[in-house]
């Protein structure tokens, strides 16, 4: 994990302190009744086509394999990634730099392993949307502690098929967007709009449904992957710079993982390492190091995300104060009603 420790290493204050809070009340809320459950918190929701490459720029924000791969559909539920940064201490003799992930729906349980991280994702969802492709938008919540990651809160959705594959109902794609829709319309919600550069970039199923969410593109963030396999003699300079598809937030352009790499087990790191050099011996490329690579990528979401959370906190307190009084006066009305027929029986 060494090279993925260096190409995230960024100061700890960055989102160090709201973006924790968010998760905590995330935690909180999930369980709870419908009414608090609906309150919208601000995190990041990650959309795109399948074979986007969604999950090669999940796995590299997190510097591990921890996604099912291989199937038609592989994210079949929504997985909220709550990512926290552990500080490091180097004074500390027993801090060997672990990292973990724990499951809500496994209180207390840390897994070490990130190959079981994997399986636990593909038996809960099975356990919710079954075994044959088939979709549920009941959430899997899973926290992931690690020195190599920076603060964030992602929603990784299911990606958009457009044509139905086993028992699939014939209307999946229609399911998928509703549910994709629902994540994207709220207004604390940042889009993380992901789209290969060998597609046509103009007319991306992730950037058309984020203009229908987002008319301003004022809370998307456009990621282009697959950069090193465009045709020969071209390039995603344009879109990088918001030409063609104007974001307010930008676009980051990056290197994924194929799927040759994964069966020869070519490591995150390695990966890294060929990203940074594509980029620092492009042509086009090498100009616009603000907007290529997985390390910009992750900190520009780490700061749009700080900066959202510090924006929308007062009216978010505001609407739990206002939650929370409803709830303590509803309590206070059962208190009065259980005193009365005790006062009665006597």
């Amino acid at each position: 994990m060494g090279e993925e420790a260096k190409a995230m290493d960024t100061p700890p204050t960055i989102g160090a302190s709201v973006i924790p809070i968010m998760n905590k009340l995330q935690d909180i809320l999930s369980p709870v009744g419908a009414e608090l459950s609906e309150i919208s918190l601000p995190q990041v929701a990650v959309v795109g086509s399948q074979s986007s490459g969604k999950s090669s720029v999940l796995e590299a924000l997190v510097g591990r394999d921890f996604l099912p791969r291989g199937c038609d559909i592989c994210t079949r539920r929504p997985l909220v990634l709550m990512l926290e940064k552990r500080p490091r201490n180097a004074a500390a003799a027993d801090d060997d730099g672990a990292e973990w992930g724990e499951f809500r729906h496994l209180p207390g349980k840390r897994f070490y392993d990130f190959s079981k991280i994997r399986r636990e994702i593909q038996a809960e969802t099975e356990r919710e949307a079954g075994r044959n492709r088939g979709v549920s938008d009941r959430q899997i919540s899973l926290r992931i502690s690690s020195p190599n990651v920076l603060n964030m809160t992602l929603v990784d959705l299911p990606g958009v098929t457009k044509v139905p594959v086993g028992d699939q109902p014939t209307d999946i794609e229609e399911r998928i967007r509703k549910m994709i829709m629902a994540h994207i319309r709220q207004e604390n919600c940042i889009i993380l709009a992901v789209t290969p550069a060998n597609s046509d970039l103009a007319t991306s199923d992730a950037l058309q449904m984020a203009r229908e969410a987002d008319p301003t593109g004022s809370r998307t963030i456009g990621v282009i992957t697959k950069l090193d396999i465009m045709d020969r003699g071209t390039d995603a300079r344009n879109f990088l710079l918001g030409k063609v598809v104007p974001l307010r937030l930008g676009y980051v352009g990056v290197v994924n993982r194929s799927q040759e790499d994964i069966n020869k087990n070519r490591s995150i790191a390695e990966a890294l390492a060929y990203e940074e050099q594509f980029f620092h011996d492009h042509p086009v490329y090498s100009g616009l190091s603000d907007r290529c690579g997985i390390p910009q990528l992750a900190k520009k979401l780490n700061q749009i995300l700080e900066q959202h959370i510090r924006m929308v906190l007062p009216g978010l307190k505001a609407e739990l104060n206002s939650h929370m009084m409803s709830v303590v006066k509803e309590l206070r009305m059962y208190g009065e009603a259980m005193e009365s027929k005790v006062s009665y029986a006597v």
